[in-house]
């Protein structure tokens, strides 16, 4: 697939997600398989671009092409000043949130709410479109509502105010994460459409993933919340797509080293004390499902540095490639 002239390959593409999606965690993603990340949401509000928060988020020293940056908001000529600023900081695709369901989003008529203006999709897609000369894509979701799924009548508006690329996840904003993904209405906005058009929601195994392909006739895979505590889930549904086959599940020692340099990316990119604090819910879906895991979130929360969180990350795992109970962490 290819958005622009970026080559997207394989086609699995890490969701922009809130608070997770941070320069560490897309490089650790692209390392293990990705074959392109899209930043946590950064706001279109210039008054917070001199923030620490967005100072991180605006950071892609050394990150892999393409750079994808997503941008939220609600004025179209606010956007569009968004996109320029980050290009000029080094994005090369801009992405526009018009699927995120969080009501702090919401409520300031941004993300999924957007979608049932359509008259506002179209005049945010054609002022980013126009501001920046890098590739524009858009995430969505079905609609705003089960009374509105408008998410066709959205797809044909992005693409003819140009975005090069459509992310859709199968839910409507109401919905929220509850339910199951639906796959029709993805398979309709692919037909009606000649951009590429990517498929996101409950993909959480190769298996889904090749069902989801086959179901919608997508031409990429985005996955967000599957990919927490396992980012390894990339190489194994590129492997298990190209092959057939499914690959092992990676070995302790294996497990121990993705974890570990997770956390020394952590601590260096935000410092210790910030870098400490966010690691906390990495560790959490790691260990989540592993014995002792609950024994070991209490401790590593209560970690004072990085030095004492490091050590408790590093005995749980060996505790855990020993066959032992982790309980003891």
């Amino acid at each position: 697939m290819r958005i622009g002239p970026h080559g997207i390959d394989p086609p699995l593409i890490l969701a922009p997600m809130a608070g997770v999606t941070d320069k560490p965690f897309r490089l650790l993603c692209k390392r293990l398989g990705a074959g392109y990340a899209v930043s946590e949401m950064t706001t279109a509000d210039p008054r917070l671009w001199g923030t620490r928060k967005s100072r991180w988020r605006m950071d892609h020293a050394g990150e892999p092409e393409p750079v994808g940056v997503q941008i939220a908001g609600s004025d179209p000529q606010q956007l569009a000043e968004a996109a320029r600023h980050n290009v000029e900081h080094g994005a090369q695709i801009i992405d526009i949130n018009m699927g995120c369901p969080a009501k702090k989003v919401c409520n300031r008529w941004a993300g999924s709410a957007l979608l049932a203006d359509p008259d506002l999709v179209r005049r945010i897609c054609r002022a980013v479109v126009a501001a920046v000369p890098v590739p524009v894509t858009l995430k969505i979701r079905t609609g705003p509502s089960a009374a509105c799924r408008n998410g066709r009548e959205i797809a044909r508006i992005a693409e003819d105010a140009g975005i090069a690329a459509l992310a859709v996840h199968g839910r409507t904003r109401d919905q929220l994460y509850r339910g199951s993904a639906e796959y029709d209405l993805i398979a309709q906005i692919k037909q009606d459409l000649s951009i590429p058009v990517i498929a996101n929601g409950d993909i959480d195994s190769p298996e889904k993933a090749r069902e989801v392909l086959v179901r919608t006739g997508a031409d990429a895979l985005m996955i967000g919340r599957a990919a927490q505590g396992r980012p390894w889930i990339f190489r194994e549904i590129a492997h298990f797509l190209a092959t057939g086959e499914r690959l092992p599940d990676p070995a302790p020692q294996e497990v121990a080293a993705i974890l570990l340099d997770h956390l020394d990316g952590l601590y260096a990119f935000y410092g210790e004390e910030h870098g400490v604090r966010i690691a906390r819910k990495h560790l959490g879906w790691y260990a989540k499902d592993r014995p002792g895991h609950a024994a070991f979130r209490d401790a590593v929360n209560r970690a004072p540095d990085a030095a004492s969180q490091r050590a408790l990350t590093e005995r749980f795992l060996a505790l855990l490639a020993q066959g032992g109970c982790a309980a003891a962490a």
